[in-house]
């Protein structure tokens, strides 16, 4: 099944991916880490990405195409996927259709996470992740905070918050994500796949399992 997660910002899709990834034996792939991992290493892809990403602008269409299409291709990924910040455009959403005809397969299903503005920024604002990649577990300061402070609950690893994470940038996201996603989730939308899924409580700590849990009913159904 090849899931595509939609939701601003800060609405908890990643969070909600990787919970869903566990559940469905589905690899998670998320652009946003790829991306991070580029720019960690330095790499010119990184730097390119980082020249956007750091200004809340979105990474040019042909290089985010290219490094999913990639992706897809692994063998992880031969029956099905949960996609995490791809696609963002109407342009990326046909490119991926158009990836997957090549293989007989399609897009099934497409959470859209509801989440307010003010819940998104608070969130983000007093978000922290571990360092560790193999573990990437996150946390929120304030809604969520580990035991020790600075330090991850699940492996001991130092937590860390991203760069862009400040409030001029979350709000330049948020207003860059509603101008791309109108023409996205009416593509999905036509096509009879998207699902609008809101938590009954977006500042529970259990936030993201009501979500899968919703998604889940919701794939059981298809």
């Amino acid at each position: 099944m090849y899931i595509v997660m939609l939701g601003a910002p800060g609405s908890g899709k990643g969070t909600t991916a990787k919970i869903l990834a566990k559940k469905t034996n589905l690899p998670h792939i998320s652009t946003g880490d790829m991306f991070r991992e580029q720019i960690k290493k330095d790499t010119e892809l990184g730097k390119l990405a980082n020249s956007y990403i750091s200004k809340g602008q979105l990474v040019p269409d042909e290089v985010t195409i290219h490094i999913v299409e990639d992706r897809l291709t692994w063998e992880d990924a031969q029956n099905g996927v949960i996609l995490d910040g791809f696609p963002r455009t109407l342009e990326q959403a046909k490119a991926l259709d158009e990836i997957l005809e090549k293989q007989a397969k399609k897009v099934d299903i497409v959470p859209e996470l509801i989440i307010s503005d003010d819940v998104i920024i608070d969130r983000i604002l007093h978000r922290a992740t571990c360092s560790n990649k193999e573990c990437g577990a996150i946390y929120n300061t304030k809604f969520k905070p580990p035991k020790v402070e600075g330090i991850c609950d699940i492996c001991g690893s130092a937590l860390v918050t991203r760069t862009d994470d400040n409030r001029e940038t979350i709000q330049n996201r948020l207003e860059v994500y509603r101008n791309n996603s109108k023409d996205l989730i009416s593509y999905y939308q036509e096509k009879g796949i998207l699902v609008s899924i809101e938590p009954e409580d977006p500042t529970a700590e259990n936030a993201s399992e009501q979500v899968v849990n919703k998604i889940l009913e919701i794939i059981k159904r298809k």
